[in-house]
């Protein structure tokens, strides 16, 4: 159906108690233990049949290592499946409210990065299957994610039950504390290392610190030292840079598809926000390489830029192929016009602060998101996680959850909902076991797959 934007009303304030009381009557049609059903959905397909699917578009010399990834292991699948848990919830029940939704929200795809001033905060930070959608889907799926994590970490399962429905808990605190500040302190609140003391995460604040300190130091600059080098052009006197080859992940591309990109490059300009515009075009390209990244992303076409700045600053970018988000199948909206266009929308509207640097363009006919690659990047990875380190982090996702849907949604609608509700944590907690060992299952049919020579696997 086409999405038409309201018309604005500034005229009529609706007080927080009639938004409240909204949301409240929302539990009569949608209690929270119907959010106990079952993993699997009526439009579920089978499993190498979303194979297939999944693969389509992507270059197929690179499949092969894309299903290497997926079998590493039922986490490893389930980062990979985002279209088929969208399947399965497409007909879950869900309480009506929309929210922008991350759409891939699994416990790894929270990480550290920076701000344009430098500080180093913690968001979700993977928009490519973005798109409004029911709040309960990224919910769900981060609270799955935290099963899956913890048992390939070695969790115990009452552990991991814990971690999945304290995400739960979190969420809903949080919502409800977002509902009762002021709308610019809702709005403005940033997800720096204050947030894991506020949720009582204490400790992950180790592991927080640790990963900041790696972020700080992930920059372009740390970036070319490592993969690029120095060339002397004898005939100009001039010296150049370029990116150093390492098969299969970074290779290097010929001149006409470094023209594209490059052309592509000088079309993302105009996607910048008006105040970045004359920042990006003091840089000149220097070289540009082919460079795979991520699960779920193998296969799709992915470069890295080199630029040289002032002196000897040097910028590396990203440019990564963007798709139609695996979400889009089961949500009723007509498709964007361009793809990278919804993900940079989605991620601005999200993100408690975006890079400076985010923007879209076209290269080949096909859509593309532009970004800052590594800039002050980190990670803290949850299948490595003890018990009592899993259990903090899903209450820190949770709160990062819940902050990032609040952009979109009004927190005083869900906090109506939620009001003395706390079985929501254990239904779907419940859920997300029973995802986990759908997902488990998933996993040994493609390792089966993979074994029989039904489909090929590269390690790498």
């Amino acid at each position: 159906m086409t999405q038409h934007r309201a018309r604005v009303d500034l005229r009529n304030r609706v007080g927080g108690d009639a938004v409240f009381a909204r949301g409240s009557t929302l539990r009569a049609t949608v209690p929270a233990g119907a959010h106990d059903h079952p993993a699997e959905g009526a439009e579920r397909p089978e499993v190498m049949a979303f194979i297939e699917a999944s693969n389509e578009g992507r270059l197929p010399d690179l499949i092969p290592l894309r299903i290497g990834r997926m079998i590493e292991s039922p986490f490893a699948f389930f980062r990979g499946a985002a279209g088929l848990m969208a399947a399965d919830l497409a007909d879950s029940p869900a309480n009506g409210l929309i929210a922008q939704l991350c759409g891939d929200a699994h416990a790894a795809n929270f990480g550290l990065y920076g701000t344009p001033d430098g500080e180093i905060v913690m968001d979700i930070n993977d928009f490519d299957e973005t798109a409004p959608g029911p709040w309960e889907w990224d919910l769900k799926r981060l609270a799955a994610s935290l099963v899956l994590a913890g048992r390939e970490g070695g969790v115990t399962e009452a552990g991991c039950i814990d971690a999945a429905e304290d995400a739960v808990k979190s969420y809903r605190r949080t919502i409800r504390a977002l509902a009762d500040l002021p709308f610019m302190g809702s709005w403005n609140a940033l997800p720096d290392k204050s947030v894991v003391e506020r949720v009582r995460a204490d400790a992950l604040l180790d592991d927080f610190e640790k990963a900041s300190e790696k972020a700080r130091r992930n920059t372009s600059a740390k970036v070319a030292a490592k993969w690029t080098e120095h060339l002397d052009d004898h005939a100009t006197g001039i010296r150049q840079r370029r990116f150093i080859e390492d098969p299969p992940i970074l290779r290097r591309v010929d001149s006409a598809a470094a023209d594209a990109v490059i052309d592509g490059l000088e079309g993302y300009v105009e996607t910048l926000r008006e105040s970045r515009r004359n920042l990006i075009t003091r840089f000149s390209v220097a070289d540009i390489a082919f460079r795979i990244v991520g699960t779920g992303s193998v296969g799709l076409r992915s470069y890295v830029a080199l630029l040289l700045g002032n002196a000897d600053e040097v910028l590396v970018l990203q440019l990564k192929q963007a798709q139609p988000s695996a979400l889009a199948p089961f949500l009723q909206h007509d498709a964007p016009k361009h793809e990278g266009k919804r993900i940079v929308q989605g991620a601005r509207l999200v993100q408690a602060e975006t890079d400076i640097l985010l923007g879209w363009t076209t290269i080949d006919g096909k859509p593309y998101t532009v970004r800052q690659f590594r800039n002050l990047k980190g990670d803290i990875d949850p299948t490595r996680l003890a018990r009592d380190h899993l259990d903090d982090y899903g209450r820190l996702a949770g709160a990062l959850l819940a902050r990032a849907h609040t952009r979109s949604l009004d927190p005083r609608l869900l906090a109506g909902y939620f009001e003395g509700d706390e079985d929501l944590d254990e239904s779907i907690g419940r859920f997300a076991v029973r995802y986990a060992d759908r997902t488990e299952a998933d996993h040994a049919e493609l390792v089966a797959a993979v074994k029989s020579g039904q489909i090929a696997a590269e390690v790498g």
